[in-house]
């Protein structure tokens, strides 16, 4: 976010979050090192031990052991996170790394193992947020995945905060269709087997068991080859409606984002520009073809 809170009294503002995504979402700061007071600026701190048993100590005073204090901030944070949609974590921090955080041993060696101690317990306390780390959203499909699971997320917090019923449910899956068959088919047949029979089920346990494998799947990353297929689907419905020489242009511009000569944004404008032309109610309340702001650009470089 670009607040001076790091351990040296810097910064490490993300221009992307900040100016990009900044323009679609609210975000709430939160420093946990500051938060149980080790102050700014502040000695360093980093994780020692083994990956099953881990302590946040001082580097240069290593009696300083913080490891409770984040773990009770994050429990206590995490109690009062229940309406976001979404958390982005510190990389490489002994508090907020989610993965791959220096991890020093009895000898003073450290391997790439370690998580942070805050982002561990709040991960656990949240498993169905979607999370990702600043540094990685420099990866265009790690960035794509993480927007679209945010916006996901917020539909499904929305359905249940309006009253869960059979129909909304039913309807929250259909709009989700090609979506998740672009992340995992098997999924969507699961997914679909659990909301077949409503009558006279308990929806809150349904709605639990929903969430779980839906947000599991979206994690799953989109390959070519299952965004072809979803977009091969949605085609079809487009197959009484337009003359030869579109079908072909269509047909052409999914083969050529098959062969990887063009991004996703490519098909997906020429669908969406056909499908204004020949409106389809199914395939206009598909959220798979506006998942997200378009101005974010996360299919042009996909």
């Amino acid at each position: 976010m670009g607040l001076e809170v790091r351990y040296d009294g810097s910064a490490k503002r993300h221009r992307w979050i900040v100016e990009k995504l900044g323009q679609h979402v609210d975000y709430r700061p939160i420093c946990p090192e500051v938060a149980i007071g080790l102050g700014v600026p502040r000695p360093p701190i980093r994780l020692v031990g083994t990956p099953d048993e881990v302590r946040v100590v001082g580097v240069e005073d290593t009696t300083v052991d913080v490891t409770q204090a984040l773990e009770e901030f994050a429990l206590d944070t995490a109690s009062r996170l229940s309406d976001i949609s979404g958390y982005l974590f510190m990389s490489k921090s002994p508090s907020c790394g989610m993965e791959r955080v220096k991890l020093y041993n009895s000898k003073g060696y450290a391997e790439k193992k370690g998580v942070g101690a805050y982002a561990r317990v709040l991960m656990e306390c949240l498993p169905h947020l979607p999370c990702e780390e600043e540094g990685r959203l420099n990866d265009p499909m790690l960035r794509e995945n993480f927007v679209n699971r945010v916006f996901a997320y917020r539909r499904w917090q929305d359905l249940r905060a309006a009253g869960l019923s059979a129909k909304g449910l039913i309807d929250f899956h259909a709009r989700h269709k090609y979506m998740m068959m672009a992340h995992s088919q098997a999924a969507y047949r699961r997914l679909g087997r659990l909301i077949s029979n409503l009558k006279g089920v308990d929806l809150e346990h349904v709605a639990d068991a929903y969430e779980a494998e839906f947000m599991l799947a979206l994690k799953r990353r989109a390959g070519r080859k299952r965004h072809v297929n979803a977009l091969q689907h949605i085609q079809g419905y487009l197959k009484d409606r337009i003359d030869g020489g579109d079908k072909k242009e269509l047909a052409d511009s999914i083969e050529a984002y098959r062969r990887e000569e063009v991004p996703l944004v490519v098909p997906m404008k020429l669908l969406r520009h056909y499908f204004r032309r020949n409106p389809d109610d199914y395939i206009d309340r598909q959220w798979y073809l506006d998942p997200y702001p378009e101005s974010l650009g996360l299919r042009n470089i996909i």
